[in-house]
C-alpha cells in the first residue's frame, strides 16, 4: 500500500533484490479515479481487522489485539478467534516457498462489505522461488559450446561438403 511506507519499502527492496522476475502489486490511491478505494486497508480504525501482513515462518494473525487468525481446515482456510482452545500454534504458518499454499492465499480476496465473516486482505510475499534465469542459462550454453571445440572457418570453406548445380535444373 502506498500509505504504508515501511512495508512498501521492504517489498520494493525484496522485489529489486530477487534474481529474475518479480511481480509487485501496489495499492495506490488516486484522487481522481479511485479516491478512497483502499481506505479500508489503510485507515487506522479498520486496518488491523481488514489486513494481514504475511511473514515467512510466522502464523497468519490479525486483529486489533492480534486475537484472530487463519488456519487450514484440510485445504480450506478459515478465520478463527484465538482463545483457550485455539492458539497461535494451531494457525497456518506462512511459507513463501510453498507453491500450493500460495495459490490458496491468492484467492483470499473477499469484499469486506460482502459479509461480516470475510477474510482479511493478505499483504506481503505470497511465493518466492529460486530458478535459473534466461541470461544465466544462455551464458552457460555459450561457455559450454566454446569449451568443446574451436571453429575453423578455413577448414570449413575448403572441406568436401560442396553442392553441384547442374544447368538442366536452372
Amino acid at each position: 500500500m502506498d500509505r504504508d511506507p515501511k512495508h512498501l519499502q521492504e517489498m520494493l527492496l525484496r522485489s529489486a533484490h530477487h534474481k529474475g522476475t518479480s511481480f509487485l502489486e501496489i495499492y495506490q490511491n488516486c484522487n481522481i479515479f479511485n479516491d478512497g478505494t483502499f481506505e479500508i486497508y489503510t485507515d487506522k480504525k479498520t486496518k488491523p481487522e481488514e489486513t494481514i501482513f504475511m511473514v515467512h515462518g510466522e502464523p497468519l494473525i490479525f486483529g486489533e489485539q492480534k486475537n484472530k487468525g487463519i488456519r487450514l481446515n484440510g485445504l480450506k482456510p478459515e478465520v478463527v478467534e484465538l482463545n483457550e482452545n485455539i492458539s497461535a500454534n494451531d494457525l497456518w504458518i506462512h511459507d513463501e516457498k510453498d507453491f500450493y499454499k500460495a495459490q490458496i492465499l491468492t484467492r483470499i480476496f473477499d469484499d469486506p462489505k460482502s459479509s461480516e465473516h470475510h477474510f482479511p486482505r493478505p499483504f506481503g510475499v505470497f511465493y518466492e522461488t529460486e530458478r535459473p534465469c534466461y541470461e544465466d542459462i544462455l551464458s552457460k550454453q555459450i561457455d559450454e559450446s566454446r569449451s568443446k571445440s574451436v571453429a575453423d572457418l578455413d577448414r570449413l570453406l575448403r572441406g568436401r561438403e560442396v553442392w553441384t548445380i547442374k544447368e538442366e535444373n536452372l
